[in-house]
């Protein structure tokens, strides 16, 4: 099965990008988040267990170059990998002094490494670390993506599961980093117990307004010692079915502008202490059965993109 002509497809965007297949070394480093320590909220986001979500990475006991000359020789070695993203993935890498921050992103740029993805918050961008990150680039010859946890833009949820953040500073933080020129890659959970179908739709209409380069598409899972794992222990949430998060998808596909690089479908979870995910079932599994539901059907990512560039006017053209 060809993805490519259903949806724009990751992997082959990197390839195409880069001349051959990319990979991403995750880099796990000591910080928190701003809704965890005080400074907007405490307790995290509702869902999120004591790992955050590099939960594959290495201790950030070890330095970023450590951890990546680590990563880069198993790689290189399992696949034959010449070229990299550093991707700083867990909690909110932006979210420390400016010293420290400047500190560890020079050691990303070791060699190979083609690119430096940064995993952060909305509310956690600013001018003075994105001025620096551009001379980094000009400087190193690395390109820099920027991947913004957003979750969906019911500002309504967002407040539900603690985000300590809204819209609003989403779209700050997009108009912050496009100056610069850097891609931008925006994070959403489809199967939020309080988002529906109509939230679905104006993720993927918010998305392509703003012109994100890249989204990367997660499902809910469920950790032991959560907010959201006593909810859900005690009954006081409902998880839609599998059937109805791959509608999810595919509605948010259909409605996403076609130039935007979807860099996954579904994620996956840590085994331990986890509650739910993924219905039980594999992640590829069901991958798999949202590309087949798009192939039977004939769907295609953007075919309900048409309500940019004033859609009202469309009768007088």
């Amino acid at each position: 099965m060809d993805e490519n002509k259903y949806y724009r497809v990751y992997s082959q965007f990197l390839r195409n990008k880069y001349g051959e297949k990319v990979y991403k070394l995750p880099i796990n480093i000591e910080t928190t988040c701003p809704n965890r320590d005080g400074c907007v909220g405490t307790g995290g986001c509702i869902f999120c267990g004591e790992v955050g979500t590099g939960f594959e990475s290495l201790s950030n006991s070890i330095s970023v170059k450590q951890q990546l000359e680590k990563n880069k020789e198993y790689i290189s070695k399992r696949y034959k990998a010449k070229k990299f993203i550093a991707y700083f993935q867990n909690f909110t890498n932006t979210y420390m002094e400016f010293e420290k921050f400047k500190y560890l992103v020079e050691q990303s740029a070791i060699e190979d490494v083609v690119e430096v993805s940064i995993s952060t918050r909305p509310d956690s961008i600013s001018d003075k670390y994105l001025e620096f990150l551009k001379e980094f680039s000009e400087r190193k010859g690395i390109n820099i993506t920027i991947e913004l946890g957003l979750q969906t833009v019911n500002y309504h949820t967002l407040k539900k599961i603690n985000r300590g953040h809204t819209l609003a500073e989403l779209i700050d933080s997009v108009i912050r980093i496009k100056k610069y020129g850097f891609r931008i890659c925006v994070h959403f959970i489809l199967n939020l117990p309080w988002d529906d179908n109509v939230d679905v739709i104006e993720n993927a209409k918010i998305i392509s307004s703003l012109e994100i380069d890249q989204v990367k598409i997660h499902s809910l899972y469920i950790v032991e010692n959560t907010v959201l794992g006593d909810m859900y222990k005690q009954n006081k949430i409902n998880i839609i079915s599998k059937d109805e998060y791959i509608n999810r998808v595919i509605l948010f596909l259909k409605y996403l502008k076609e130039d935007i690089v979807v860099e996954r479908l579904i994620g996956r979870a840590p085994k331990e202490d986890t509650l739910f995910v993924n219905w039980g079932t594999s992640w590829w599994k069901i991958k798999e059965e949202i590309l087949q539901k798009m192939i039977d059907n004939e769907i295609t990512q953007g075919e309900k993109c048409d309500y940019l560039n004033g859609k009202a006017l469309n009768k007088f053209r």
